[in-house]
């Protein structure tokens, strides 16, 4: 499952999209050195830069 939210408003994704987010982040963090390999739940948060 994957939840989207930008400035604390959820944005819905479709099942697609979904699937494309949860299959990029987790060959992404596949990499990482001391990520197990089954993790049950990731916490992303990104800040943008204010510019």
């Amino acid at each position: 499952m994957i939840e989207l939210k930008i400035d604390g408003k959820k944005i819905p994704l479709n099942r697609y999209v979904s699937d494309v987010f949860l299959k990029v982040i987790s060959a992404l963090i596949s990499t990482l050195k001391g990520v197990p390999e089954d993790w049950k739940e990731l916490e992303l948060v990104i800040k943008k830069d204010e510019e």
